[in-house]
């Protein structure tokens, strides 16, 4: 995730399955609508990634100029690595919408992906 508005997540896609990506990556979005399936109106972006979460996702549509709209909504997909504000190590899942950092124990909010 590299920048956060109140609808639009911008993201980089480092990899596709297990193979990583050659180059700088190919650019996309995540739509608030595309976060999760159930209850979309009460998503909150900020709240759901930050800026340097990595974020496990499925191809939504293909966007415009070489961009792919990505989609969270299946359990399967969401954050699966972030790292605390405060101390910048990486936090644990402890429920679908919260991590914590195991050095402040302090709680934050995301979409977690489901551990596969």
């Amino acid at each position: 995730v590299t920048k956060i508005t109140t609808r639009i997540a911008n993201v980089i896609i480092l990899g596709v399955g297990d193979k990583p990506v050659v180059g700088s990556g190919f650019r996309a979005t995540i739509r608030k609508e595309n976060v999760r399936l159930t209850e979309v109106d009460k998503v909150v972006l900020p709240e759901s990634f930050r800026p340097g979460d990595i974020v496990r996702a499925g191809v939504a549509a293909l966007g415009s100029a070489r961009s792919f709209e990505l989609s969270t909504a299946q359990p399967e997909f969401g954050v699966i690595d972030a790292r605390c504000s405060v101390s910048k190590e990486p936090m644990v899942p402890i429920n679908w919408q919260e991590m914590r950092c195991p050095v402040t124990r302090m709680v934050e909010k995301r979409k977690v992906a489901k551990q596969v």
